[in-house]
């Protein structure tokens, strides 16, 4: 796909799609949706809707395809290495003791890394059930996207947040 092919699409559509991306996600999205002069709720509701779509079949399918890969072994490696090393790393069994109510603050702070993608990770290396993760990461993303079009609109600078 060209640009001049990306140029064409609705605004609302190219709104979307900065939304889906993992690096991206509505931390980007709503204030280009600001900037081209979409309203902000628009730009929220916009936004987070695209910054979900991607969760459903991240949640879904990321065990199929780890239980595929790991028929290779650098890939059995790894994720021997990945499970290993979070559990290590978790620390007093945060995970264990919070579960998907920990994704909800995860995501929410709108950080680099700190996404509706990544959150979808978290929840399959730690076995969170995908309607427990889904709701969390819908929580988390919704209030993300009030603090960034919040601030994007300058309310939380005049509130002296």
């Amino acid at each position: 796909m060209t640009f001049d092919m990306i140029n064409m699409l609705p605004e609302s559509i190219r709104v979307m799609l900065v939304a889906m991306l993992p690096f991206a996600e509505l931390r980007l999205s709503i204030p280009i949706a600001l900037a081209n002069e979409i309203t902000p709720l628009q730009a929220f509701v916009l936004s987070v809707m695209g910054n979900m779509l991607p969760v459903v079949p991240l949640l879904l399918f990321l065990d199929p395809v780890s239980n595929w890969l790991r028929r290779y072994t650098i890939f059995e490696r790894f994720f021997n290495w990945l499970f290993s090393r979070t559990r290590r790393y978790n620390y007093n069994n945060r995970m264990e003791k919070y579960g998907s109510l920990a994704l909800i603050p995860f995501v929410a702070i709108p950080l680099p890394w700190t996404g509706a993608w990544t959150a979808c990770a978290i929840a399959f290396v730690f076995g969170i059930r995908h309607r427990y993760a889904f709701s969390a990461i819908f929580a988390g993303v919704t209030i993300a996207g009030i603090i960034v079009t919040l601030s994007c609109m300058g309310v939380l600078v005049m509130i002296g947040v």
